[in-house]
């Protein structure tokens, strides 16, 4: 991980970012617990719309309603929430790139987001472009249930991980 992101490591280390960052973190009153609830939030969002959406997908939750509108009504808290999550992460991230850039338990959180994220992107185009596909048997519908079963697990996997972050050092020898 240090190799991969050695130059951002070197980038962010003792820039105007950094500096904003570690300020903001030190010296203004209740920032940390402010931001930290930002991120809280911003994983309930996320794990409440798209859980609910894969769970619907794989026929364990609400099924008084029809997937499409599930996932049209849903999906809009994932999208809305990835800012602010992101931009909550990327404060601690700012601060410490050396702590979190050389973090294998980081780096593992990273390598399940970005695919999670495109399953999300990937159910909604599925549902927007073929409304009917949740009544009908066949391929395209067990390729969504294995879609939703996927994107559950990685999605628990990135909470886990994100709760390991700070406790890698005791686990790992870190650079």
């Amino acid at each position: 991980m240090n190799g991969t992101f050695g130059g951002l490591i070197r980038t962010l280390d003792g820039s105007a970012v950094q500096a904003l960052a570690v300020r903001l973190l030190s010296e203004v009153p209740g920032f940390p617990p402010m931001i930290q609830t930002v991120h809280l939030l911003g994983i309930t969002a996320i794990m409440g719309s798209v859980v609910l959406i894969d769970l619907k997908v794989l026929g364990l939750a609400i099924p008084s309603q029809s997937t499409p509108d599930v996932i049209r009504r849903l999906m809009p808290w994932t999208w809305c929430a990835l800012p602010f999550l992101a931009a909550s992460g990327l404060v601690f991230v700012f601060a410490r790139p050396n702590r979190y850039f050389v973090n294998p338990v980081f780096g593992t959180k990273l390598a399940m987001l970005v695919p999670a994220l495109i399953l999300a992107a990937t159910l909604q185009v599925m549902s927007a472009k073929n409304p009917g596909l949740w009544k009908e048997p066949g391929a395209a519908r067990v390729s969504a249930r294995a879609i939703a079963a996927v994107s559950l697990l990685l999605w628990i996997g990135i909470v886990l991980a994100g709760r390991w972050i700070a406790y890698a050092d005791y686990l790992f020898t870190m650079g």
